[in-house]
């Protein structure tokens, strides 16, 4: 029984691969088709890991590359760094005047088509906390133009030191307009000192008919003269709401350096002993809250030059003291004080300002060149000025009146003016200013700084006396026909001041 079982189980595994072939001859194929599958995919996974491979020696590479770029990149953030402490803004105007003007004896002097181009460049930037650089580069010129910019009216001054950058010229130069350093919080204080070409041109409250709407210079605008000089000031709050905050400084600036002396006269050419042309004086904001804001100045220019920089050596070596010139000489000092007061009121801006200069000579050329005497009293001069400009934000529109009025020896220090031909507020009589402000609408600012706008003016001068803006020449009454001849009969070029005259103006400025 045991052995018939044995002979069945042997007989049973013989048969089982005959089954097995049997029934798999079905299946070989599809083995044999996952076996090349896998081989496939085997292959790919080797190809995949070659790749990978160089996958990471590139990487490898370009770690190391961007190493040297991280630190490429460093050296140039530090750059960017000191780029970004540099805070520049500018304008740019061109301007179109047409000018007349009808003197004494009735020659009509006129300028029908008078282009200029005005470009500044302001620039800003921290050296340490607390100290700051801050300057201006100016071009101005007149179109088609490379001489100097002459005026036969005789109602400007060639360009000197205290008018250039604000008196347009023939040349595209660009020109140091300001250039100084302020040190603030000095001990932790509320104290400040500063040094250099400084702002103290379109003072206030110029920026209203400009349409900067800030202020553009510390002194006011009846001292419009770039100079070069100190300051040092103190500033405080007056704890009441109304009155806001507070800042005194006391100023010095250099008008005339009258370099090195030898004693030589020169056969009259030159005095050889010429003092310095300097201004000292104190500079208060009385307060400023809003647009509320009330200031006064008072300052002493000493030993004023009787023409600065632009002496004519021919007119002086063939008619000396004929000229009206004569040597370069002192002529004595000026005390000058002025006061400005202005607001706003919903839409209504307004200013009301006056001023007073004094003469005090020291020869008898001051303000009377003529007489045989010389001139040699104390004279008082006052201004008047105000103005209003009222506007409307929804249609961009701005309009404004200006009116000013200076008395027989009333000095303005204002060669810097920015009237093209003679300083309205110079002006010995009347002028009259009517403006209007257009606010473009080109899109939105791109800057803090951004504006655009056209400016169109009229300027009406009456003058009772001659010699405005001018410390050299008499306050001749232009109805005084009897001096005014003999005058004219004595002076190689003749004497016939402008009596009256006509300005209009059109401008278009950008802020950027």
């Amino acid at each position: 029984m045991v052995k018939k079982i044995s002979v069945m189980a042997l007989a049973g595994m013989l048969a089982l691969p005959t089954l097995g072939l049997a029934s798999g001859n079905a299946n070989v194929a599809d083995l044999e088709k996952k076996i090349d599958e896998l081989s496939r995919q085997l292959d790919e996974l080797r190809g995949a890991m070659a790749a990978q491979s160089e996958q990471n020696k590139a990487l490898a590479e370009n770690v190391e590359d961007l190493g040297t770029d991280m630190e490429s990149m460093d050296e140039r953030s530090e750059k960017w760094d000191l780029i970004s402490r540099f805070d520049l803004s500018g304008d740019f105007r061109s301007r179109l005047d047409f000018y007349n003007a009808e003197t004494v004896f009735g020659r009509d002097v006129d300028n029908d088509t008078l282009w200029t181009n005005r470009f500044r460049l302001n620039m800003r930037v921290n050296a340490t906390e607390n100290v700051e650089f801050k300057g201006r580069l100016a071009m101005y010129k007149t179109w088609g133009n490379q001489s100097a910019f002459t005026d036969d009216s005789g109602a400007m001054w060639p360009v000197f030191d205290g008018n250039v950058t604000r008196s347009p010229v023939g040349s595209s130069a660009l020109y140091v307009d300001r250039a100084f350093v302020n040190w603030n919080n000095i001990g932790g204080l509320p104290v400040w000192f500063s040094i250099g070409r400084r702002p103290t041109t379109d003072g206030p409250p110029a920026q209203v008919r400009m349409n900067t709407d800030e202020r553009l210079a510390t002194p006011m605008a009846f001292m419009d003269w770039p100079f070069d000089g100190i300051s040092t000031g103190y500033a405080w709050n007056w704890g009441m709401e109304d009155l806001g905050s507070s800042r005194v400084r006391f100023c010095y600036g250099r008008g005339f350096e009258a370099g090195l002396q030898d004693g030589d006269d020169r056969g009259g050419v030159r005095d050889g002993d010429v003092e310095d042309m300097d201004f000292a004086g104190l500079s208060w904001d009385i307060m400023k809250k809003g647009d509320r804001f009330a200031y006064i100045q008072s300052f002493l220019a000493f030993d004023l030059i009787n023409y600065p920089n632009f002496q004519d050596p021919i007119i002086e070596a063939n008619f000396g003291a004929m000229s009206g010139m004569g040597p370069r000489t002192n002529l004595g000092d000026v005390w000058h004080t002025a006061a400005v007061y202005q607001n706003k009121v919903v839409g209504l801006n307004y200013f009301v300002s006056g001023g007073w200069s004094q003469t005090q000579p020291d020869s008898g050329l001051f303000n009377d060149p003529f007489s045989p005497t010389g001139n040699t009293d104390n004279e008082n001069g006052y201004s008047a000025y105000v103005g209003v400009r009222y506007d409307l934000d929804n249609a961009g529109l701005k309009f404004g009146a200006e009116f000013n009025y200076g008395s027989e020896y009333w000095l303005a220090m204002a060669p810097g003016h920015d009237d093209i031909y003679q300083s309205k507020l110079a002006t010995r009589g009347q002028v009259y200013e009517i403006y209007t402000i257009w606010d473009l609408p080109t899109g939105e600012a791109i800057s803090k700084y951004a504006k655009t706008f056209m400016r169109l003016g009229y300027q009406h001068y009456e003058y009772d006396y001659s010699g405005s803006g001018d410390w050299n020449m008499a306050p001749i009454d232009l109805d005084d026909s009897a001096t005014i001849g003999m005058l004219n009969s004595v002076m190689p070029n003749g004497f016939d001041p402008v009596e009256s005259a006509d300005q209009i103006y059109v401008t278009f400025e950008a802020f950027f």
